[in-house]
């Protein structure tokens, strides 16, 4: 009887334990007595919903950890930004340098001295519209003449595709220069004498192939 009794008080003692964790309330018998087996299923269904509860609220923290350390920081996007800014202004810098598409040969580069003609005949010759290679010349058209050192010496030939650091697009070579000039170019400009007068003459940078 000691034993039975021992007993139905440490069960009494684990739902009271229990109790505040839940709103499950007890199963209570109209009848005086309480049946030993109907408190050991009270008590497992208030562990079970404790231990529930533990791992409901386990799962939620994990969940929050993983949506935060998914979550791009300012820092990050800042860091983003900048690499992106960085390959711009490396490509703006290097565009004169890449390869061209489709070629494996690099651009050569040489710093020369530039002056400006128009199709006058006191500027060339009497036929000042016709160039060195009996191409004719036209305004608006991208040409420049070349010294005769940059044909024999640095590679130049008819119809090479030249580009001038500072001025736009590509300037086909289709006239030459008298034999007296070295490490230059004469930059077609046309009948624009004042723009031709403007130009002047300048140290510039040209690429070509």
């Amino acid at each position: 009887m000691n034993v039975i009794l021992l007993k139905r008080l440490m069960m009494l003692a684990l739902v009271t334990m229990f109790l505040p964790l839940s709103n499950v309330a007890l199963a209570q018998d109209k009848s005086e007595s309480y049946d030993s087996k109907q408190l050991i299923r009270d008590v497992a269904i208030l562990y079970r919903k404790h231990k529930l509860e533990l791992l409901a609220d386990q799962l939620n923290e994990k969940v929050a950890a993983t949506s935060k350390a998914n979550k791009p920081s300012k820092v990050a996007k800042k860091s983003v930004a900048k690499k992106k800014l960085t390959v711009a202004k490396a490509k703006k810098s290097n565009k004169y340098l890449v390869k061209a598409a489709g070629s494996s040969k690099r651009y050569k580069t040489m710093t020369v001295e530039a002056t400006a003609y128009t199709s006058h005949a006191n500027q060339t010759d009497s036929t000042p519209n016709i160039a060195a290679w009996n191409d004719r010349l036209k305004p608006g058209m991208k040409v420049i003449a070349v010294s005769r050192d940059m044909l024999n010496k640095y590679g130049m030939k008819h119809r090479t595709k030249v580009r001038i650091k500072g001025l736009d697009g590509e300037y086909l070579v289709l006239d030459k220069m008298n034999k007296r000039w070295k490490k230059k170019i004469d930059i077609y400009m046309g009948k624009d004498l004042k723009k031709a007068f403007k130009w002047g003459r300048k140290k510039v940078e040209i690429e070509w192939q």
